[in-house]
């Protein structure tokens, strides 16, 4: 009887850091373990963004602080994209909650040792072997502003907006600017209560109070606080299906 070896599938890594030496110490560390595989190494947050929507890392080591676009930026940006398990790296603890708030698995704060590492990397490990991962449907969204990062709840959000290269979610009185485009928002909501009525605007089915026809016979959505957005035809189908609408 022959013997067939099973071989244990790495786990895909992505260090981003702008350090050099900070990445060099990452990729030593993780270097040394047989079970992890490095797929890529960014200098940058941009560059973040897109390999880990390119190569879809299991395990990724984020650089918390880093010019122009920083950890937090690239959390807002990946929404329901963010990988299993994600840990930030920084010399600055103020940002510990805000990461974990954010969802990430731990936090590692600037000189590290290595039995520290080997900790996270442990959870690491753990997360991923159980399957557990950040949902891919959009719960809830993180938001720079003036100086913030803003945790918000998706199901307080009663409409979304497009607005050249991001959305606005508006939320009562106030607006929220997101950093993402309209189709990401859509697909990452498909599963949510929320519904495309319009190429410009994106609904939550809880606010939906009716439908009614204007003079120009055109249908408008009536949401709860009173707000009133066109149906376009190409989306009327959808909308009403998703609210149990059937024509006469």
């Amino acid at each position: 009887m022959v013997l067939q070896r099973v071989e244990r599938q790495q786990i895909r890594a992505l260090i981003v850091d702008d350090e050099p030496l900070a990445l060099g110490n990452l990729r030593a560390l993780l270097a040394r373990d047989p079970d992890v595989e490095i797929v890529g190494e960014c200098g940058s947050g941009v560059q973040a963004l897109a390999d880990i929507r390119k190569k879809e890392p299991e395990l990724v080591f984020l650089d918390g602080q880093m010019p122009e676009v920083d950890g937090f930026d690239v959390l807002e940006q990946l929404g329901a994209l963010m990988p299993p398990a994600l840990v930030f790296v920084t010399a600055h603890d103020q940002y510990a909650l805000r990461a974990f708030e954010a969802g990430a698995l731990d936090y590692l704060l600037k000189p590290f040792d290595n039995a520290r590492f080997g900790l996270t990397l442990k959870r690491a490990k753990e997360r991923i072997g159980r399957g557990i991962a950040v949902p891919r449907t959009m719960e809830r969204v993180a938001i720079k502003n003036a100086g913030q990062v803003l945790f918000l709840s998706i199901s307080a959000v009663d409409w979304i907006e497009a607005a050249d290269y991001y959305v606005c979610l508006h939320v009562g009185t106030q607006i929220r600017p997101l950093r993402r485009s309209m189709a990401e928002v859509e697909e990452e909501l498909r599963q949510a209560a929320f519904c495309r009525i319009h190429r410009s605007a994106i609904v939550n089915l809880d606010r939906v109070r009716c439908l009614e026809t204007n003079q120009d016979g055109a249908t408008e959505v009536v949401l709860t606080n009173g707000t009133r957005l066109r149906l376009s035809r190409r989306y009327r189908r959808q909308l009403q299906m998703r609210l149990g609408v059937r024509d006469a």
